[in-house]
């Protein structure tokens, strides 16, 4: 007898290995060249009730499963992204931790966190059109002001970002 981890992992296999399998173009030539087969035998079966509920059900089951078997794997797709998002996070310092897990959040909470970071932008665009740098790293409202946080350099070439300039002893010459 089967465990549930077992199982569990069986699912997600079959739910890994149906979505790429749905995703290639050879699998979308296939179904295409069943629907148009199934097209073109409408004549010979009469266009009967039975001829197109043979399609239709068929489709019908079909996209029932694919609906969960997809889910499933963009679940463990967005839950593998977080995971790495927060390790991102985690690792740079001056980063915000309190933005680690975020989407475990209410959505008003997201709400709040979204319009502080819109306003961020805003201001940054405000700076760039006076002239003035858009980067840094500006504290958090009703946080506590913390002057020694390393500040981020962009180059304005292209749009780019570049991590601050290496200190002339470990230039190479």
């Amino acid at each position: 007898m089967k465990t549930a981890a077992q199982n569990h992992r069986l699912f997600t296999q079959l739910a890994k290995g149906t979505s790429r399998l749905a995703g290639r173009p050879a699998t979308f030539a296939i179904v295409a060249a069943i629907v148009v087969l199934w097209a073109i035998s409408g004549p010979y079966f009469g266009y009967s009730d039975a001829w197109q509920l043979a399609i239709n059900t068929g489709t019908t089951i079909v996209t029932f499963l694919m609906v969960f078997l997809i889910q499933a794997t963009q679940n463990r797709d967005s839950e593998a992204i977080q995971v790495k998002l927060d390790e991102i996070i985690r690792c740079i310092e001056g980063a915000h931790n309190e933005l680690l897990d975020l989407e475990e959040l209410e959505e008003e909470d997201l709400v709040k966190i979204h319009r502080n970071y819109l306003e961020l932008a805003e201001r940054a665009r405000k700076a760039l059109r006076s002239g003035e740098s858009d980067t840094g790293v500006p504290g958090v409202p009703g946080a506590a002001v913390n002057e020694n946080r390393p500040r981020l350099y962009s180059l304005r070439k292209a749009g780019r970002r570049s991590p601050p300039p290496a200190p002339a002893s470990k230039r190479s010459k």
